[in-house]
């Protein structure tokens, strides 16, 4: 099993960026890009398929069809994306909707568009080790994408250290 980072957005240069801003990451979690909440949903049928969870999703507001938060907000009602972290990546959400997207989705970041490399790494690596912590993941494998800190801590309480 692997832990999974979806990037949706329905701009190629953001998706882009995004997924250059985490290259790091590539050889640690499965980095999936998707332009659409339909394709996103595909992503994640795929991502269920291969055995593997998704712990984050980085999600835009503003797109065609289907809103980011209506997404975010989707995700609750399935049982494969109801624990992942949920990230807005936004300049154009209002005060309702990033209200909805609190209330509604449980949103546990708001990233505000344009970022820097360090506060999205910053922000990923926080909420992989809370989907870690949270589902009783082995964080070993996937220190390189967590909160190192953090990281030893839930392995020493788990008595995982000798």
């Amino acid at each position: 099993m692997t832990l999974a980072l979806l990037i949706l957005d329905d701009e190629p240069e953001v998706r882009d960026a995004l997924e250059r801003d985490l290259i790091d990451l590539t050889g640690v979690l499965r980095i999936e890009v998707a332009e659409s909440v339909e394709d996103a949903w595909g992503v994640i049928d795929d991502i269920d398929r291969d055995g593997d969870e998704l712990a984050v999703a980085l999600c835009d507001h503003r797109m065609p069809g289907t809103t980011g938060v209506e997404f975010l907000v989707e995700m609750m009602g399935d049982e494969r994306t109801r624990a992942a972290r949920k990230v807005l990546v936004t300049g154009q959400a209002d005060l309702a909707d990033t209200i909805r997207a609190v209330n509604e989705a449980d949103l546990d970041y708001y990233l505000a568009k344009p970022w820097t490399a360090e506060e999205l790494t910053s922000v990923v690596s926080d909420c992989m080790t809370d989907y870690v912590e949270n589902e009783g993941i082995d964080p070993l494998p996937y220190m390189k994408a967590l909160d190192r800190v953090r990281a030893m801590t839930i392995i020493r309480d788990r008595g995982d250290l000798a």
